[in-house]
C-alpha cells in the first residue's frame, strides 16, 4: 500500500512554530504537539474506520446516527465486554436507562474477600453505544461484535489490593458496589490539567467544561470534524496522563480488542471497509504495537478463571450513572435534554429497538449509503476559528424561569414573578461573564439558586434539585418482565393474588386477611421471606408479625418492588426459587469462617419461620453445637441464651420431644460455660452482661443438663474458683453463690448493708447495683432483694452523696441493664404501697415488724403429729430458715397458754357472736 501524504502537514508546522515561539524549551512541547497530530493522522489512516466516542455524550450519539445512515456498515465492533453480548437482545424488553450486569458469588481464582463480584455497563438512549446496538439489531445483515475484555479479565487485571471501586453514595444504590465498565471514558488523568481547564473555562466541574467546549461545538459539526477533534482530545489526555497501572490496563484492553477484531475478520472474511470500530476516544489514539488490522504483533489472551458468571439486566438511573462514574449531579439529565433538543433541531430520527416502551411502531427507512471521501484537514479550521455560538433562545429561557418559580412555590419557597424575572436576567448575566452568548442549563441552575434559594431550604428539595427535575429529572430505567430471571418472574406470579401492579416505583399497600382469605397465606409466606432477603424498605410490614409458634391472622404491608427491582434480579443469580436462595444463604452463613453459635441459632430460627423444614433446622442446629464448642470467647453469650431459650420453648410446645441437637447444645453449653466461667469473671474484656448470660444459661439449662448426664459439681467448682475484682462481677458472684445455696440470703443482705455503710465504697456502689440487677437474669428470685438494696441506698444516703451519684446510676442502668429495668419496676410496684395514705403506715418487708402487745406471750402454737415430728428433728427446719434468712425460736405446745387454750381474743369474739359457730356445727352434724 502506497503511503498518502498527510493532510495535517500544515497544522503540524503551525503547532511546531508556535512551540518554538512561545516555549523556552521547545523540544518537549513540540514533541507533544506533533505527537497529537500524528495520533490523529494514524487513527484516520487506519483501514478499519475508528469511531471515537465519549461516555453518554449527546454529540457522540448525534454523530453516530449521522454516520450510520451514511456508511451503513455490515459489521460493528463495539468496546464492551464480549461475554455481555447475549444480553443485548433483551434490551427490547426494557425501558432505558438500564445496565448490563455480570454477577458472581461462587468465585474461583480470585481472593474470597472479593466476593461477590459484579460488573455493570449502563446504557442510555443518548449514547452512541445504544445507537450502534439498535442499528445492528434492527438492520438485517448487520453483525454486532463485542471485542473488549471479558468480565473475568476485568478482575484478573485489577490491582490485588483494590479490586473494586465501590460507589458509596446513596444515588448509586441501583448499581451498588459494582465495577463500572467505562465505555468511552474521556477525562483528564492529570489533576493539574483538569484544574487548569476548569479555572480558565470559568466552570465548577468537568461536566460543565465538557458541555461548553466540546458538546455544544460538536453537536452540529460534520462527521470529519467530530472524528478528528475527538481523537485529538483523546491523544491530549493520553499524552498528558500520569501513566502507571491504569494506563497499562488500558493498553492491554487495546491489544485485546485489536486481537479480537483481527480474529473475526480472518474467520468471517468481512471487508474492513464495511466495518466500524466504536471505542473511546482515549483508545482511538492508541500507541500499542497491535494497533491496526494489518499489524502482526501477537498478544496472548489469558484463559478465564473457574468463576461461574451469571448475566442479567438491572435498572439504572441518571443519578446512579453520575455517582458511579464521577460526573456532576444532573449532568446525565442535562445530556438527555440536550439530545432531545438536538434531534428536534436537526430533524434526525434516532435508532431504537422495536418493542421498547415509547418506541416507534415502524423503523425509519435508511437512505442509500454515501461513500466516504478523502480525509481532509478539519482540525485547522476548528482550532483557529472561534466556535459558532448559538443565539439566545428567549422563549426557552423564559419557560425555564417561569417553571422553576412554579416548582419552587410547590416546594415551600416564597417565590414570585419578580424571582422569575431575576432568574432570567441573572442567567444572561452569568452566561456573558463566562463568554457564552446563550445561557446553558448550568448557568440557569446557578441563577436559580442565587435568586430563589437565598439562604435556606424550606423543604427536602433544594433549588438545584428542582432544576434537575425541570430539565428532565432523574430518569429511572425498568427491566421488562420477559427480561427478568426465572426467580423474579416467579415472585411476581406468586404475588399476583394481591392484585397490585408490582412494577410501579411507588409504595403500595397490601392488606391480607388470612383468616377470611386463606388463599393469601402463600403470599404472606413469600413476603416474609422477601422481608428477610431484600433491603428493609422494599418489603415492610405495617401490621402483623411472625414469631416462633405465632402467626398473624391479618397483615398489612408496604411494597416497593419497582424501586428495588435490582435486588430482586440479583436474587435470581443465586437460585431458581426464593426458598432455594434462602436455604443457600442460611447454610452459607453458618459455614462461614466468622460464623458463631449465635449466628447458627438465628439461622435455625429463620429456617423454622420461613422454610418449615425440620431436617434443615436440625442440620443448622448441629452446626450450632459445633460452633459453641469451638468458641473461645463469651461475647455472644446474651444472644445465645436468648435464642436457645426461645427455641426450646417452641420445641416443647410444638414437638413431642426436644431435637437431639437441642440436648447436645444444652450439655455442650453447660460444660463449655463452666470451663470459661472463672476466666470470664476476671477478664476485663468480658462484660458483666456476658457473665450474667453465662450464669443464666447454666442455671436455666441445669435440670436438662443434669438429666442428660452432666455433673453439678462442675458448676460448683467453677463458681468457687471465680475471684472477680470489679464491683459488678462481685455482686454477680454473690448472686450465683446464693443460687447454689452457698450464700444464705441473710448473709447476702448483711454484705450489702456493710457496703452501704462503708464511705469508701459509696462511689462504686452503682456498679454493685448493676451486678445485682444483672443477677435477676440467672437468679430471678433476687428481684425483691434488688429492690431492697436500691431502697436502702435511697433511704440512708445523704443528699450530698446521693445527688452526684444518681446520674451515674441512671447511665449505668441504661447501658448495662436496659431490658431488666421493667422487671425491676414491676417488682417495686408489688413491694411499695399503692397510695399515699398507705405509705404513712407502711413498713418495708425487709425490716422487723413490732409484735402486737395483746398477742405477746399468747400466740397459738400448732400441735399434733406434724408438730411433734418437727420438734423431734429440728435440723431440717433450721437449715431452710437459714437459707431463707429467717430468724426464730422453737416453742412447745402448751408451754405458753396452758395446753393450747387458744387466743383469748378469738374466744371472746366467738362468745360474743355465737351464731356463726352454731350454724357451722349444725351443718357439720
Amino acid at each position: 500500500m502506497i503511503d498518502q501524504p498527510s493532510p495535517f502537514g500544515s497544522l503540524r508546522e503551525q503547532l511546531l512554530g508556535a512551540a518554538e515561539q512561545f516555549a523556552e524549551g521547545p523540544v518537549a512541547v513540540s514533541g507533544i504537539l506533533s505527537g497529537l497530530v500524528d495520533d490523529v493522522d494514524r487513527a484516520l489512516r487506519e483501514e478499519l474506520e475508528i469511531f471515537p466516542v465519549c461516555h453518554h455524550s449527546p454529540a457522540s450519539a448525534l454523530a453516530m446516527v449521522r454516520r450510520l445512515r451514511e456508511k451503513q456498515p455490515k459489521v460493528i465492533y463495539l468496546e464492551l465486554c464480549e461475554d455481555l453480548q447475549p444480553l443485548l437482545t433483551e434490551l427490547r424488553n426494557c425501558r432505558l436507562p438500564v445496565a448490563l450486569q455480570a454477577f458472581a458469588t461462587d468465585i474461583d481464582g480470585f481472593p474470597k474477600s472479593w466476593a461477590p463480584l459484579s460488573v455493570v455497563a449502563p446504557i442510555t438512549e443518548a449514547s452512541a453505544e445504544y445507537q450502534a446496538i439498535s442499528y445492528a439489531l434492527e438492520t438485517p445483515g448487520v453483525e454486532l461484535v463485542l471485542v473488549d475484555r471479558s468480565t473475568d479479565h476485568v478482575f484478573q487485571w485489577a490491582p490485588a489490593e483494590e479490586p473494586q471501586a465501590a460507589a458509596k453514595e446513596e444515588e448509586a444504590g441501583l448499581h451498588g458496589d459494582a465495577v463500572g465498565v467505562e465505555i468511552g471514558d474521556l477525562r483528564p488523568r492529570f489533576a493539574e490539567l483538569e484544574e487548569h481547564l476548569l479555572h480558565h473555562g470559568k466552570v465548577r466541574h468537568w461536566s460543565e467544561w465538557w458541555d461548553q467546549y466540546v458538546e455544544q461545538p460538536l453537536s452540529g459539526a460534520d462527521y470529519d470534524t467530530y472524528r478528528q477533534v475527538m481523537v485529538l482530545i483523546g491523544s491530549l489526555f493520553r499524552r498528558l496522563g500520569p501513566g502507571g497501572g491504569r494506563l497499562a490496563v488500558d493498553e492491554d484492553r487495546e491489544r485485546y480488542m485489536w486481537t479480537r477484531m483481527r480474529e473475526h475478520l480472518s474467520t468471517s472474511g468481512a471487508d474492513p471497509a464495511d466495518c466500524l470500530y466504536v471505542c473511546g476516544a482515549f483508545h482511538a489514539a492508541s500507541h500499542v504495537e497491535q494497533f491496526g488490522v494489518r499489524s502482526e504483533a501477537p498478544f496472548e489472551i489469558s484463559p478465564r478463571t473457574g468463576t461461574k458468571w451469571l448475566y442479567g439486566l438491572i435498572p439504572s438511573s441518571h443519578s446512579a450513572i453520575e455517582a458511579q462514574f464521577g460526573l456532576a449531579p444532573g449532568s446525565v439529565s442535562i445530556a438527555a435534554a440536550t439530545w432531545s433538543k438536538a434531534l428536534t433541531r436537526g430533524k434526525l430520527t434516532p435508532f431504537q429497538l422495536q418493542g421498547q416502551k415509547g418506541a416507534r411502531k415502524r423503523p425509519a427507512k435508511l437512505p442509500a449509503p454515501v461513500p466516504q471521501g478523502d480525509v481532509a484537514d478539519k482540525l485547522t479550521g476548528f482550532l483557529s476559528s472561534p466556535p459558532a455560538l448559538d443565539a439566545l433562545d428567549e422563549a426557552e429561557l423564559l419557560g425555564w424561569s417561569v417553571d422553576i418559580v412554579r416548582l419552587a412555590r410547590r416546594n415551600g419557597y416564597l417565590a414570585s414573578t419578580a424571582d422569575a424575572i431575576a432568574v432570567y436576567e441573572t442567567s444572561i448575566l452569568l452566561a456573558g461573564m463566562r463568554n457564552r452568548a446563550r445561557p446553558t442549563p448550568y448557568d440557569f441552575q446557578d441563577a436559580a439558586v442565587t435568586c430563589i434559594e437565598k439562604d435556606s431550604v424550606p423543604g427536602r428539595r433544594d433549588v438545584r434539585r428542582l432544576c434537575e427535575i425541570l430539565l428532565g429529572g432523574d430518569r429511572v430505567g425498568e427491566v421488562g418482565y420477559d427480561a427478568l430471571p426465572p426467580l423474579a418472574r416467579n415472585v411476581y406470579e406468586r404475588l399476583a393474588p394481591l392484585g397490585l401492579d408490582l412494577e410501579k416505583r411507588t409504595i403500595q399497600r397490601a392488606l391480607l386477611n388470612l383468616q377470611a382469605e386463606p388463599d393469601l397465606v402463600p403470599c404472606s409466606d413469600l413476603l416474609w421471606m422477601l422481608r428477610h432477603l431484600l433491603p428493609h424498605d422494599a418489603v415492610r410490614p405495617i401490621m402483623g408479625e411472625r414469631k416462633l409458634g405465632e402467626r398473624s391472622i391479618q397483615e398489612s404491608w408496604d411494597l416497593s418492588f419497582g424501586k428495588h427491582q435490582r435486588s430482586i434480579i440479583e436474587l435470581g443469580y443465586e437460585g431458581v426459587t426464593i426458598e432455594q436462595v434462602l436455604e443457600q444463604r442460611l447454610r452459607r452463613s453458618v459455614w462461614d469462617q466468622k460464623a458463631t453459635a449465635a449466628v447458627a441459632l438465628a439461622a435455625v430460627e429463620d429456617a423454622i419461620l420461613f422454610l418449615g423444614s425440620r431436617r434443615f433446622a436440625d442440620e443448622l442446629g448441629a452446626r450450632a453445637v459445633e460452633l459453641l464448642a469451638a468458641e473461645r470467647t463469651v461475647d455472644d453469650a446474651p444472644e445465645v441464651l436468648r435464642r436457645i431459650r426461645r427455641l426450646m420453648a417452641y420445641y416443647r410446645s410444638a414437638e413431642p420431644e426436644l431435637p437431639a441437637w437441642c440436648e447436645a447444645f444444652a450439655t455442650s453449653g453447660y460444660a463449655h460455660y463452666c470451663t470459661l466461667l472463672p476466666t470470664a469473671f476476671v477478664d476485663d474484656d468480658t462484660g458483666v452482661r456476658q457473665v450474667s448470660a453465662m450464669l443464666g444459661f447454666l442455671f436455666s439449662m441445669e435440670s436438662l443438663a443434669l438429666a442428660l448426664g452432666c455433673d453439678r459439681a462442675q458448676l460448683e467448682l467453677a463458681v468457687q474458683q471465680s475471684h472477680p475484682e470489679t464491683p459488678a462481677k462481685v455482686a454477680l458472684l454473690w448472686a450465683a453463690r446464693h443460687q447454689l445455696g452457698l450464700l444464705p440470703l441473710a448473709e447476702l443482705r448483711s454484705r450489702a448493708d456493710e457496703l452501704l455503710a462503708n464511705p469508701l465504697v459509696i462511689p462504686s456502689f452503682p456498679q454493685y447495683i448493676i451486678g445485682f440487677v444483672q443477677a435477676m437474669e440467672p437468679v430471678p428470685q433476687l428481684s425483691g432483694f434488688v429492690v431492697e438494696v436500691i431502697s436502702k441506698a435511697f433511704g440512708r444516703l445523704p443528699d450530698s452523696v446521693l445527688l452526684p451519684w444518681l446520674p451515674k446510676l441512671i447511665t449505668a442502668l441504661r447501658e448495662g441493664a436496659a431490658e431488666l429495668v421493667p422487671v425491676l419496676v414491676r417488682e417495686a410496684g408489688r413491694t411499695f404501697p399503692g397510695s399515699l395514705t398507705a405509705a404513712d403506715t407502711w413498713t418495708p418487708p425487709w425490716e422487723a415488724r413490732p409484735k402486737p402487745a395483746s398477742a405477746a406471750g399468747a400466740a397459738p402454737v400448732a400441735s399434733g403429729p406434724v408438730a411433734e415430728l418437727l420438734l423431734a428433728h429440728p435440723a431440717a427446719c433450721d437449715a431452710v430458715a437459714g437459707v431463707l434468712g429467717c430468724a426464730g425460736e422453737w416453742r412447745t405446745p402448751g408451754a405458753d397458754d396452758g395446753g393450747g387454750a387458744g387466743d383469748p381474743e378469738v374466744g371472746a369474739l366467738l362468745a360474743g357472736h355465737p351464731e356463726a359457730a352454731l350454724a357451722l356445727a349444725g351443718l357439720l352434724s
